[in-house]
């Protein structure tokens, strides 16, 4: 270092018949091109050093690219400055900006020193696999710890460069020493920050959600896709993005599909005849499920839930591995078993049933009009929930058996 302030100082002497701001400049330019030349030089070697050898070494190698240029670039200043012959105000000025400069260094060294500590501490989980939860769980924790850490180093850093102008400082400091309105005043301000920064602590320690989760919000089914600082990017089923802020994960209730696991059960509703046999719709229900890629090989039940006046309702429950498969499943069931029932179970289809009452008492034949104390029974196809239809059926009408009985 001092061979290189007294090399400055010779240029300085060497250069004396320029004017003194041209001699300043030239001095400042020449140390801050040294010192980017040498960092450029230094990192090829060491590119060449690590990347056969040690591959994540050169990963922290490029992460650190910027804090090391920036370093030396920092040194040499420190060195060039005093050696230029500034007058007194340009060099308090610039004492003042490598100050600044300074201390966003450290910021940015710490910043930096912290994600490349995450990144070597999940690198031993691995989230593309089926069984993931373990590495979601600690995927979440660290990203959420680390956006934390990394607001409250850059709120350090700027009021660290703030606090080193004289009337911020006094501002600062009675603001402190006071607990009046001013305090009062800026806690309400910072009230929303420092609620979803807590509420970003408490999401990483309890993990309520975690990345990649399968959530209901707002009755929007989707994807835990990114945790921020502030607010929750949820991935909706149809590309969507959901932005929800942190505090509503504490304070509000919402549907986790993978909080231990991802399997789950999926259903499907049938509304069929009371003539319909059970036993061989539940068979040709199982049929279906076990000859499905979507079945995980636990869940296949069927069960008639409720009896209407027109219908009983039936349900089919079965389980997949994850939400997406059991939605496709229930989907390939419903279009299955309804084309079976069409098929081979006509009279499983819902209908609807009437009376009507003749003045005779026996039915007329097939073809005649029916006598006056007749009875018969008439079926129309009913609604696909067990609803009458949407035409009312024909009435019988009196005056054509008072016609066939005279």
């Amino acid at each position: 270092m001092d061979s290189v302030r007294s090399a400055l100082i010779a240029i300085t002497v060497w250069l004396a018949w320029l004017p003194r701001p041209v001699v300043a400049v030239v001095i400042v330019v020449l140390a801050a091109g040294i010192a980017y030349s040498l960092h450029k030089t230094v990192r090829r070697f060491l590119t060449l050093l690590l990347a056969d050898r040690f591959p994540y070494g050169l990963t922290v190698l490029n992460q650190m690219r910027g804090v090391t240029r920036l370093a030396l670039l920092i040194v040499a200043m420190v060195i060039a400055i005093p050696v230029a012959p500034f007058d007194p105000d340009t060099a308090d000025v610039l004492a003042r900006m490598l100050l600044i400069a300074v201390i966003g260094l450290f910021g940015w060294t710490a910043v930096t020193a912290l994600n490349i500590a995450c990144d070597l501490y999940l690198r031993r989980f691995k989230v593309d696999t089926f069984d993931n939860l373990l590495a979601r769980k600690h995927l979440t924790q660290v990203q959420v710890l680390r956006r934390t850490v990394d607001v409250l180093v850059l709120i350090v850093t700027v009021s660290a460069a703030l606090m080193t102008f004289e009337p911020v400082r006094q501002y600062g400091v009675s603001l402190f020493a006071s607990a009046g309105v001013a305090g009062l005043i800026a806690g309400l301000a910072a009230r929303p920050v420092l609620s979803n920064l807590f509420a970003g602590v408490q999401l990483a320690i309890t993990q309520p959600i975690r990345i990649d989760d399968s959530v209901v919000i707002e009755n929007e089914w989707g994807w835990i896709e990114e945790i921020t600082s502030t607010y929750v990017v949820v991935r909706v089923w149809d590309l969507r993005r959901l932005i929800v802020p942190l505090s509503y994960f504490i304070e509000k209730p919402f549907q986790n599909w993978t909080r231990e696991n991802s399997t789950i059960i999926g259903s499907a509703f049938f509304y069929v005849d009371y003539r319909t046999p059970v036993a061989r719709l539940r068979a040709a229900f199982e049929e279906i499920v076990k000859a499905s890629n979507h079945w995980n090989r636990q869940v296949v039940v069927l069960q008639v839930t409720d009896v209407r006046e027109q219908t009983m309702e039936v349900r089919c429950l079965m389980s997949a591995a994850n939400a997406s498969k059991a939605f496709d499943l229930c989907c390939e069931v419903r279009e299955k078993l309804i084309d079976f029932m069409q098929r081979e179970m006509p009279e499983a289809l819902p209908r609807q049933r009437g009376f009507v009452a003749f003045a005779d008492g026996q039915a007329p034949a097939r073809g005649q009009p029916p006598g006056r104390d007749e009875t018969a029974i008439r079926e129309w196809p009913a609604g696909g929930d067990g609803s009458r239809p949407r035409q009312t059926p024909p009435a019988f009408q009196p005056s054509q058996a008072a016609t066939a009985k005279g």
